[in-house]
Parts: C-alpha cells; structure tokens; sequence
C-alpha cells in the first residue's frame, strides 16, 4: 500500500538518482576492424582501391551486368557512409542519457562477442562436416564432363559456406552497431521535435539495411564473378555458365545457419530480458516499464539491439541470400535454352531493391514543428507513405529489369508475362504487411477487442490472444496461395517451352514473384529496424527522468515500432514460403541429377515417406516448444542474476539455450534421409531416403508457416493490447486490465521475437541444408 501511495504521489520519482552507474568497459571491435584501423591510412586506401579493382576487373570478365550491380552496391555503400555521418552528428542529450546509452552498448557488445565466437566454432565444425562428406559423394554426369572433381566441388562448397556465415555474421554487427549508437540520439531528438526523432530512427534503420542488403548483392555477385574467372566458364571442356549457380548453395547455407542461431541465441536473450524485467517490475515491485528502480532494465534495451537487430540483419541476409541463390539455379535451367540474363536476373532486381528504398528512406523528412506529432501526422502514415513511394518505384523498376533480362527472341511477350508475376509479388508483400498491421495495430479492431478482454481477467486474455493468433493465419495463407498459383500460371503461359515442346516458365515465375515480394526488402528492414531503436530510445528517456512530454512522443514511436516489427515478421514469413517453394524445387532437381533419373513427384501415400512429412510437422512443434521453455529458464537467470553480472550470466544461459533447438533443426534432416536411405537400400527403394525427405520438407514448410503465423501475430497482438491500454483506455495503467493485458504480453514475448522469427529461418535452413547434402540420400 506504502508503495502504491508514493507512485501515486510521486515520491519514490523525486527519490530516484538522475545518474546511472558507468558500466562502460573497453569498447568491444571485431578482430578484422581492429587491424583495418592499425593500417596506415595511405595504404588502406591503395588496398581497398586494389580489392575495388580486382572486383571490377572479375565482373568485367563476367558480365556487364555484373559491373552494373557492383556499382550500385558500392553507391549504396557511400550512402550508408552519409547516413552514418549524418546520424552520429545527432547529439547525444545530457550525461544521464550518455551514461544509460554506453551501459547498453557495453551489454550490447559483450553479448554480441560471446554469441558470435560460438557460432563461429559451431560453424568450423559444419564446415569439416560438409568437406568430409563432399570428398566422399557421388559426382554429377555435368561435373565429370567439366572437370569439377570432388575436391574441387568441396572446396568450393564450404568456401562459399563459410563466407555466406561471415558476411550474415557482418550483417548482424552492423544491426546491432548501428542501433547501439542511434538509441540516444532518438532519445535526445525527442526533446526537440516528434518528426526529428522519426527521421533519426528511420535514417538509423535505413543505413543499416542498405548494408545488409548490399552486402547480400554483392556477396553472391563477386562469389559468382570468381567462380565464373577461375573456373574459366564455357570454355572447351570447363564448367557451363547453366551449372554455375548450384556452387552458390553453400553461402545461403551459411547465411541460413548464422541467421538461425543470432534469432534463437538474441531471441531467447531479450525476451527472458524482457520477462524477467516485467516480472520483477511491473507485476512483483508495482513500478513502470523502463524505470531506473529495476535492476532488469538494461539488460531488457540490451535484448533489443542483439535480438531484434542483431539477430534480424542476420535474418534478412539470409532471406535475400536464399532467395538469390534459388532464383539463380532455376535461371541457370532456363538459361540452357535462353539468354543469360535470366541467371542474373535476381542480382538487378536487388540491385534495384536497394535504389528504390534509399529514394522511400529519404522521402521521410524533418519537420520544425516541436512537442507531439499533429493529429494528422500518425507516425505509421508516414512510414507507410515512404513505403508507398517505394512500391511504385519498385513496380516500375522491376518492368525494366524483366524486359532488359528476359526479353527472347523466341517469346517476345514472355518478359511482360514475368512482369505480372513480379507484380503479383509486390502486390503480396503489400496485402501481408496490410494484414498483419490490421491484427496488430491497436487502432483495429483485433486488439482492441483484445484489450477489452483484458477487463474480465487474465484468463480471458490468453484465450482471446490465442484465438486472435489462430485465425490470423487464415488471411496470409490465402494470399500466398493465389500468388504461387497466379505467379506459376502467368510463367507457365509466357511461351518459353523445353526441347519436347513443353511449357517450362512456370517454376520460375514463382521465383519471379518471390523476387517481386523481396524487391522493397531494404525498406522493410528499415521499419523493422525502426521498432527496437524507438524501443531502446524510450527505455533511455524514462531511465534519465525526461519530461513527461519527451516520453509521450517516444511511446507513440514505441507503439508503431510494435507494429513494423510484426508486419515486417509477417513480410519475411511470405517470402519465406515462397523461397522455400523454390529450394525445394532445385532440391528434387539436385536428387535427379545425382540419381540420373526423373525425380518429379513424391506419393504421401507410400506409409514411408507419409512418416517422412509426419516427423517434418513434429520438428515445428518440437523446435517451437524448445525455443518458447528456453525463454522461461533463461528468464529465471535473468531474475536471480539481474542484480550482479547481468550481462554475463544471462548471455550464457541464453547461448546455451540456443545449441538444443538449433541442433535439433541441423540433425533432423540429415538423420531422417540417412535412415531411410539404409531401409531404401535393403527393400530395393533407392530414391527412398530423398523422397521421405522431400516429405519432411514439405510438411515442415507448411507447418512452419502456420505456426510462425500464430506466433507473431499473437504476441504482437498482445503486446499491442497492453500498449493500447497504457493510452488511457480501460483504466489505464494499474488497472485490472493492465495487469491482464501485461500477462498476456508476457505470454506473448516468446511467440513474436524468439519462436515466431526463428521458424521461418529454420524454413529455408532446412532447404538449405537438404540441397548441400543430398548426396547423402542417395
């Protein structure tokens, strides 16, 4: 009662120290940035001119399509050095705001070296694994004929493996760098002006996507270059330019394995961050969300810049990578009858990507307006404008690239038909950030009828959120079904057909549309982005005692980044499907290669390979529970630690947390073809362990979806509903139905930040992981 009396009155706030305790050590750099800073500057910069150089020199013996997208990853490049600069010369607010700001980046940084040297290790280790089990594998007819021995393709493979998981591990450093540094500079522009602390979270975000896709682009495309040189391709008795492709599978692989462990390790990390935080706060000590008193506080900002962007650089890194790489198998099958470009057809589109969302990120200005946002101007309308902006360039950009790629002779309209099946991409992306906005936002129905539950118990509030949830799915599954069905059919009808007369556009006008619904990737990122830096920005306002006015405009921030970051969940879901679909296609085209002859379709009906699927939905299920108790014991830590070495300890525990599950995703696969491929051996079914695996895939793919549908849009929904209540509604704060709707929140944070993200990577993982091992099914 004592306690409730002195937040009513104000007394424990007069109570609390304006300074929060240095917690700053050595600042942490990576190995690489290290000795680049201990070089001359001279000299760095006749290295970086001969590295520059040399990229040229291989894109110029590859393709001039090559050197187009190079330039524009390069320009992005400097663009993101402007926006750097341009958001560091922010100011950083009082001391107070400093000392907070460094106390997360210091938590930030120790998390971030200990996550990533044991993924590192993790990923040596596959790399031995893949090298022994290349240097032992069946070759292909194509890679006799060319030369391309066992060595050599198993050099090539972890190569590419190993730099696809140095570049996604790149890609989450610079999330996470940039996110550390961009907290307060919002935090202080929120003193001044609504719209300043918009656009200094936007840029914040923006220059970080641009990096993390450039680095995707131009990754795969020096990849390729090199390849394409040193393999001396389409001379007399090398390798064919149609095959190149299928050397790329390793970097998505290694994307795909990074990515998963940065989303399991941060995911488990924040949210056992943010539930012990609001456990010991809100629901134990009776105190506000982010209040100094709380000694789980740093350890919550500190979760949002390792689990949500950290971990998501990572992810859409990975995403663009196994978009790119399957898109590039399927032209090179197109590309046996028709021209090149389709190969590097994906590399443009990104390309293009990454011009049209620095044109939406920069459509989103200052303003010298002060105090709160006008009530015409919803934080979420302006965002939602930039994105607009970027659509239709993005329409437009995506006509031009079909008809300057895939423009033949042969089939003259067949461009303009992959033009429709890009558009119908585009269009998909747009109706699932709509529908997963209209089932978050609490300007909707959904969650205010959430809210409402919230007023008759916490009971009614885990029933109706995980209703909400369930039926979510309902929506996204119809739209990606009418994309893949309408994509394949504008393909199939483009008028490209196979030596037998056959039409053959159809499987790749799906990965069209993927292309379409990626093809605004950079700007979607930026909003995502967008969500923990408004986060992080009024954790560091509450904690420093700003004015109730600065803390209003940083919640309205704070609400709409609960938002992009559920809608842009729902985004990677949908294009997960979709790319998924497409590894799974040059999966069944792997095993007939390698097996010599037609693998095309897989009978559920045969009780084996009915099995196969059951345990791929198992892995859903099982990878979902794991992941959701790993955030209940790490959270426990986070209680009992939180008050010495909060950095320390509840890093470990998540890092140990994230081994189980994501072995379990690496294990499966292999196991389950391994198996059959020996019970297929002694009952004279050869094909049987790629067929119970392309089973398991299937179904795996198919639950994964649904499930990651109800997981993020469920915790979003519940974390929105509170959020909704916060304003005032139904009581307000410290009502009943607060503390309704902070139990389902609570329910919620596993679902939408460690589960929900990390099973559409384990999606595309385990297609990844099947395509580099195939061999072994056989």
């Amino acid at each position: 009662m004592m306690a409730d009396h002195d937040m009513e009155t104000g007394t424990l706030y007069q109570d609390r120290p304006r300074t929060f305790p240095d917690m700053r050590t050595k600042p942490y750099t990576p190995l690489i940035f290290r000795i680049l800073l201990g070089i001359n500057v001279r000299i760095l910069f006749l290295l970086l001119l001969l590295g520059f150089g040399a990229i040229f020199y291989m894109g110029a013996r590859t393709s001039p399509i090559i050197v187009f997208v190079i330039s524009v990853c390069i320009l992005s490049f400097l663009l993101a050095i402007y926006l750097i600069n341009w958001v560091l010369a922010k100011d950083e607010g009082p001391p107070e705001m400093v000392q907070i700001s460094d106390a997360i980046r210091d938590g930030a940084e120790g998390f971030f070296r200990t996550q990533y040297g044991s993924i590192s290790k993790m990923a040596m280790l596959l790399a031995l694994l893949i090298l022994f089990i290349y240097l032992f594998r069946t070759t292909t007819p194509q890679q006799e004929s060319s030369g391309l021995g066992r060595s050599i393709s198993a050099y090539i493979t972890v190569a590419a493996f190993l730099l696809g998981a140095l570049c996604s591990g790149f890609a989450g450093y610079v999330g996470m760098w940039v996110s550390v540094r961009a907290n307060v500079r919002v935090s202080s522009a929120a003193r001044r002006s609504s719209r300043e602390a918009l656009q200094v979270a936007t840029r914040a975000g923006g220059l970080s996507s641009l990096i993390v896709v450039g680095m995707a682009v131009i990754g795969i495309a020096v990849l390729y270059a090199t390849f394409y040189v040193w393999l001396g391709v389409d001379l007399p008795g090398s390798v064919k330019v149609t095959d190149l492709p299928l050397l790329l599978v390793g970097y998505g692989f290694g994307a795909s394995f990074v990515a998963l462990f940065a989303q399991l390790g941060g995911g488990i990390y924040t949210k056992a961050a943010d539930v012990g935080a609001d456990l010991v706060g809100k629901v134990e000590q009776g105190i506000p969300e982010d209040d100094p008193r709380n000694p789980a506080v740093i350890a919550d900002l500190v979760g949002d810049n390792v689990g949500d962007c950290a971990a998501r650089g990572a992810d859409l890194f990975e995403s663009i990578a196994a978009e790119i790489v399957s898109a590039m198998i399927l032209g090179g099958t197109m590309a046996q009858r028709y021209p090149s470009g389709f190969i590097l057809f994906p590399l443009v589109v990104h390309s293009f990507d990454l011009i049209v969302s620095s044109v939406g990120i920069f459509s989103i200005r200052g303003a010298r307006e002060s105090g709160l946002m006008a009530p015409t101007e919803d934080p979420m309308a302006i965002l939602q404008k930039g994105y607009s902006i970027t659509i239709v360039l993005a329409v437009l950009a995506f006509g031009v690239s079909t008809r300057w790629l895939l423009y033949t002779e042969q089939a003259p309209s067949a461009w303009f038909n992959f033009a429709l099946c890009g558009l119908v991409g585009i269009i998909t992306a747009y109706i699932f950030v709509m529908i997963t906005k209209y089932y978050t936002d609490y300007k909707h129905e959904p969650v205010r009828t959430l809210a409402l539950s919230s007023s008759t118990g916490h009971g009614t509030n885990i029933i109706a959120g995980v209703s909400l949830g369930l039926e979510s799915t309902a929506l996204p599954v119809l739209v990606i079904s009418v994309s893949i069905i309408s994509a394949f059919w504008l393909g199939q009808t483009a008028g490209l057909v196979d030596e037998t007369g056959n039409p053959t556009g159809g499987l790749f006008g799906t990965a069209v549309a993927t292309m379409g619904m990626l093809s605004t990737a950079a700007y979607i990122l930026t909003m995502d982005m967008f969500g923990p830096i408004a986060d992080n920005a009024g954790g560091i306002v509450e904690m420093s005692q700003q004015p109730e006015s600065v803390r209003e405009i940083t919640d309205i921030l704070d609400a709409v980044g609960n938002t992009t970051k559920a809608t842009t969940k729902g985004f990677a879901i949908g294009s997960a499907a979709l790319a998924s679909f497409l590894l799974f296609s040059a999966y069944m085209d792997e095993v007939s290669t390698f097996a010599r002859e037609p693998f095309k379709q897989v009978d559920i009906a045969i009780p084996e390979i009915f099995v196969g699927g059951l345990l791929g939905s198992m892995l859903i299920f099982v990878f979902s529970a794991w992941a959701c108790s790993a955030v209940g014991r790490t959270a426990q830590e986070v209680v009992n630690e939180v008050r010495r070495q909060f950095v320390e300890r509840p890093a470990s525990a998540s890092l140990r947390e994230m081994i189980k599950p994501g072995a379990l995703a690496i294990i499966s696969p292999i196991s389950v073809g391994f198996v059959f491929r020996i019970l297929g051996y002694y009952t004279g079914h050869p094909l049987l362990g790629a067929k119970v695996v392309a089973a398991f895939l299937m179904f795996a793919t198919v639950s994964g979806i649904l499930m990651a549908l109800f997981l993020n849009t469920a915790g979003g929904a519940w974390d929105n509903a509170k959020k909704y209540i916060e304003t005032g509604a139904l009581g307000g704060k410290g009502s009943e139905a607060h503390k309704a709707a902070v139990t389902g929140d609570t329910v919620g944070d596993p679902f939408k930040d460690t589960a929900g993200p990390s099973l559409h990577v384990l999606i595309k993982m385990l297609s990844t992981i099947t395509l580099v091992m195939a061999p072994i099914f056989l």
